[in-house]
Order: C-alpha cells, then sequence, then structure tokens
C-alpha cells in the first residue's frame, strides 16, 4: 500500500504543476477514477474544472475528450452511428466521442432527458448499443460532467435514476485567497497552452490503474464498521426531512470509496475516518429533500452532518 500512496503523491504534484489549488477536487476526482465510478463537478463558471480534466488525463497517461452539452445535442452525437458506405456498400459504425478513457460532459443540465439518458448505458455497463450491436468501452472509462449550481433557465435537471449513477457529487467552489494571488502570478500572460499540458511527465498508464484497483481489493474491513455504514444508510430513509434516502447501492459506493481513500492513505484496513471523510461526496446527489426542509432552507449537506452526529462511531 505504500506503493499506492507514493504513486498518489507522485500524480497530485505533477497536477499541480499546472492547476493552483483545488487539491481536494483533483484528489475526490484521482479517487473516483481508481475506485472505477463517475463524477458530477458541480460549481460556478471559472473554476477550473475543465482544466482539472485535461491535467488529471495527461498525468494519468490516459486519454480525454470534451463535450459540450446543448439544448440541441442528439444521443448519436455522444455514442456514435452506423453511416453507409458507399464504396463498401455497408453500414460501419463510426464511434463517438464516449470512446475514450475521461470523457468531460460539460453542463451536462443543458442537454434535453433523452440525450442524457444516452449516457447510461455507458456509465453502468461500460458500453454502448447501436443496431443492435454492443460494443465495448475502455476499462477505465469514466465521466466527468459538470453542471452550474446557480444558473437554472434552460437547464434539464438529471433525474435521480441518472443522478444514483455518479460515485462522488464535488463542489467546486473559488480558490483560497493565497491559491486565487498565486494562480494571477503564475497566468498573467494567458492561459494554460496545449504545450504546457504536453510537458507534464505520465505518472501512470491504464495498465497501473488497474493495477491500483486490484490492489484495493486487499484493504480489510472489520465487521463493525459495515454496520457503521448500514446504520447511515438506513438513517437517510428514516429521516421526517427526506422523501428519499440512500439506495444499497449507494452504501456500496461508499464503502468502496472508503476502501480507495485507505489505499491512498498507504493502509490496508479501513478506519471510520475514511467513511465519515466521503459521506458528503458520495451520498448527497443520493438523497431527495421534502418540500418543508427546502422551505425552512436545509440542506441535504447539513442533514449527512446531523445524522454522522447522531450515530456512534465504532471503535
Amino acid at each position: 500500500m505504500e506503493e499506492v500512496k507514493d504513486l498518489v503523491v507522485k500524480v497530485k504534484e505533477e497536477t499541480a504543476r499546472i492547476v493552483v489549488g483545488q487539491e481536494p477536487v483533483i484528489e475526490g476526482v484521482l479517487l473516483a477514477l481508481v475506485t472505477g465510478g463517475h463524477v458530477l463537478l458541480e460549481g460556478p463558471p471559472g473554476v477550473a474544472k475543465t482544466l482539472i480534466a485535461k491535467t488529471l488525463a495527461r498525468t494519468l497517461g490516459i486519454r480525454y475528450k470534451r463535450v459540450q452539452f446543448t439544448p440541441d445535442l442528439m444521443p448519436l452525437d455522444i455514442i456514435g452511428a452506423s453511416i453507409f458506405d458507399l464504396q463498401k456498400q455497408e453500414f460501419i459504425f463510426k464511434p463517438g466521442p464516449v470512446f475514450t478513457d475521461i470523457l468531460l460532459a460539460d453542463e451536462i443540465n443543458r442537454t434535453p432527458p433523452k440525450t442524457q439518458a444516452a449516457l447510461l448505458e455507458a456509465m453502468e455497463e461500460r458500453q454502448i448499443t447501436v443496431d443492435g450491436q454492443a460494443y465495448p468501452l475502455s476499462e477505465v472509462f469514466t465521466v466527468l460532467a459538470t453542471q452550474n449550481p446557480l444558473e437554472y433557465e434552460g437547464t434539464y435537471p438529471l433525474p435521480e435514476a441518472q443522478l444514483d449513477r455518479f460515485l462522488l457529487k464535488i463542489k467546486v467552489s473559488y480558490p483560497e485567497d493565497r491559491h486565487e494571488e498565486e494562480l494571477y502570478r503564475r497566468y498573467q500572460d494567458g492561459p494554460v497552452t496545449a504545450e504546457e499540458l504536453d510537458r507534464l511527465t505520465p505518472v501512470l498508464n491504464k495498465e497501473r490503474i488497474l493495477w491500483l484497483r486490484e490492489k484495493i481489493r486487499e484493504v480489510t474491513v472489520r465487521e463493525e464498521l459495515f454496520t457503521y455504514i448500514k446504520n447511515i444508510v438506513r438513517a437517510t430513509r428514516e429521516h421526517p426531512l427526506l422523501n428519499l434516502g440512500v439506495s444499497p447501492r449507494g452504501g456500496l459506493s461508499l464503502l468502496r470509496v472508503a476502501k480507495t481513500a485507505a489505499a491512498f492513505c498507504g493502509r490496508d484496513y479501513l478506519i471510520p475516518d475514511d467513511i465519515r471523510d466521503y459521506v458528503l461526496p458520495v451520498l448527497r446527489h443520493r438523497l431527495l429533500l421534502k418540500a418543508e426542509a427546502q422551505i425552512e432552507g436545509v440542506t441535504g449537506d447539513q442533514i449527512l452532518e446531523r445524522i454522522l452526529a447522531g450515530i456512534p462511531v465504532p471503535r
């Protein structure tokens, strides 16, 4: 596990050559990718969401593509389509941008539900089906979807079924004072160029990422920690301000993320803090608040924090 920890440190150091601040976001995206899940990044424009995706892809030595989601985007624009070849007199499949390792779905809530749903099979099964033919995607295929939490005009909110497909929902905020000042100093002559990204040294590759996933399986979990996760999840289903709590899939997601977090710290065993640290990003988008909670201004994060405070931590 020390080797896992060292690799994670090297990835963070190489990424920091381009991205100023945003360390929790970078760690969350890296954690999701190693765990084998997808990430929803929520934050205002201009806080380096796209830059984080491009920089991580380069540092990890894997492919990257970006799709700007708009109201007129069609499902075939994402997954690809069968096109008739006049020379060969047959249909040939032309793959779409999902055939990559990291797909940045920029402003995913600006496209209609039909196009949003085109990503469901890709995210869940890591394959797409066109004309009855299944096409496998990359083993490390990861969707990084972004959305603006402030501007809702002309948007199509993601349904609960699709939100549940995201392993993490990470809130991206403005940088701290010292980081923002450093950002102005470093990029006063212009934004990050392709040449600067090309100068990054890949720390991992696809094979090493798959190796990391195998190492995560070696993290052991004591029985009382299974009970701890179960108590957190069930408490969301019984909370008076929630119409919908967390499903067993959400509980499994919390367990998998916590095991990856333990490995990132160089441990082959789980502790309660691994679970507590990721309750909010793993569970916040799996809750459906009642109207009275919204009227009172209570957020899902606040409810989760109250649940954590009320459940005894196993020793």
